[in-house]
This record gives C-alpha cells, structure tokens and sequence, in this order.
C-alpha cells in the first residue's frame, strides 16, 4: 500500500482512537415513531458501497476485506458524530447553567431517550 493510500485510509481502529469526519445531519421524529439513524441517502450510500466491498472480493478478497473495515468505520464514525451534534443541539437548548426551565430539561431528556431508542433498536 502507498503512502498516500495509507494516509488516506480509515479503519476501525482509528475509529476506536478519535478520527474525525464530517458530521451528519440531525435527525429526529416528533410522532413516537423511531427516526432512522442515518438520512435515506446516506444509507443508501452505505448499502451501494457495501455491495461493491462484495464485489469486489472475488477479485481481491484482502482488499475487500480491508474496504469492509473502512466502510464499517465510517458508519461507526457518522453515528458517533450525529450524537455529538444532537448533544451539542441539546446543550445549546439548556444552556450550561443551572437557570433552564424544568419544560427545557423535560424536553433535552425526550431527545436523549430518542437517540437511545433508536440506538438500541440496532
């Protein structure tokens, strides 16, 4: 592998150690429903690319293999940044002191319990 393929590739384990990546819209459902993790298009995105990790393993199983990982990593990464953005969207809500309304920590706390839900709902 080149230098530069190296540089550019993202595996699981850089996940684990902190890698960033660009972060994904927030998502979520007012109607009790659980809201998808991912936007359609985003998901769909990640089922093309895995299909071609698929195909590809006929030709080159090792690269195949090493793509998987990528793959899985990104996704890993998008869900740890789209509760990274909702948190922030949350703090930002109730603010940082001890002055927010109990409706405003009633509210922070349905939006965490939503991303929890759906979180375990995988």
């Amino acid at each position: 592998m080149s230098k530069e393929q190296d540089e550019k590739s993202f595996g699981t384990a850089d996940f684990v150690a902190g890698a960033q990546a660009p972060q994904p819209a927030e998502r979520e459902m007012d109607n009790g429903q659980l809201a998808a993790l991912f936007p359609a298009e985003t998901a769909e995105g990640f089922r093309s690319n895995w299909d071609a990790v698929q195909i590809g393993f006929v030709d080159d199983p090792r690269k195949a293999v090493q793509q998987a990982d990528e793959l899985v990593a990104s996704v890993m990464k998008s869900l740890a940044e789209s509760f990274a953005s909702q948190r922030a969207s949350i703090e930002a809500d109730v603010g940082q002191n001890d002055q927010a309304s109990t409706e405003n920590l009633r509210v922070a706390l349905r939006r965490y319990r939503s991303f929890f839900d759906r979180l375990l709902s995988l």
